[in-house]
């Protein structure tokens, strides 16, 4: 098997990274513009407002977009197969990328409904993933 790559744990991420510890999602929250973003950052991308808190995600979501990949990637076992890359836009309205599981990378398309599952990492950490529901 081959070993995952992990990512890697920044400043501005690390609110997220620790929620995954306890298999929560949550999401970076504008205080000034009272609405969540993704990918974590220090400013709001909106109004550029610091004024970021973290808030919990129901983990729902629809597939946007997809990709199967027949190749094994970076840290993927060959005897893994294909996989699913996809790109989801969550109930709070923000859009994350993750491997959609559970199910034959072919068979995932665009507009199901998912809903957050987790990948347990080395150090404790979990990866969010989807699974179709």
């Amino acid at each position: 098997m081959t070993a995952l790559l992990e990512p890697p744990v920044g400043d501005a991420s690390g609110p997220f990274w620790d929620a995954t510890r306890d298999q929560r999602l949550v999401l970076p929250w504008c205080t000034a513009c009272d609405a969540p973003f993704w990918y974590p950052r220090e400013v709001c991308p909106r109004c550029l407002s610091p004024d970021v808190t973290w808030r919990p995600a129901r983990g729902d979501g629809v597939v946007y977009a997809v990709s199967a990949h027949h190749r094994p990637g970076p840290g993927r076992d060959p005897a893994d197969g294909p996989y699913a890359v996809a790109l989801v836009d969550l109930a709070e309205g923000v859009r994350i990328m993750g491997n959609v599981v559970g199910v034959p990378a072919d068979d995932v398309a665009v507009g199901a409904a998912v809903h957050v599952t987790w990948l347990p990492l080395s150090d404790g950490r979990h990866l969010p993933q989807f699974t179709p529901g």
